[in-house]
């Protein structure tokens, strides 16, 4: 091994220690500064220990609220039972109504012959 050789192997790895050598400084425990004595954190504990949860869910929330509606009860049940009586528009599948009629372009007697054949076992002209 040729002297360039060998001093740019070595100029690499330092330049490689180097690199690695940037770390992360540990500046100890911070110490806590806070406005609050501890006798008024801890009457806020006690508030809010007592005080309802805002954040449960489900059955942890409590009774539900009461909503007073200022609709009219007649005017929502004529409302409901004109929507109950027209088709629906998000229905799919057996609930979606009777199919729309579709002009076929298809001889009638055509497909009554091939499904006669078929059921004979008759060939199919393809």
């Amino acid at each position: 091994m040729t002297a360039s050789k060998l001093l740019s192997a070595i100029s690499i790895a330092l330049l490689a220690a180097a690199g690695a050598a940037h770390a992360e400084t540990y500046d100890g425990v911070h110490q806590l500064t806070s406005a609050a004595s501890r006798a008024d954190v801890a009457s806020q504990a006690v508030v809010a220990a007592h005080s309802a949860n805002p954040y449960a869910t489900g059955a942890n929330a409590g009774p539900a609220p009461v909503f007073v509606s200022t609709a009219n009860r007649a005017a929502i049940r004529a409302e409901a039972v004109a929507a109950a009586h027209s088709a629906d528009p998000y229905a799919d599948g057996a609930s979606a109504g009777v199919a729309p009629v579709v002009a076929s372009s298809v001889d009638r007697a055509a497909v009554r012959a091939a499904a006669r054949a078929a059921a004979h076992g008759d060939n199919l002209p393809l």
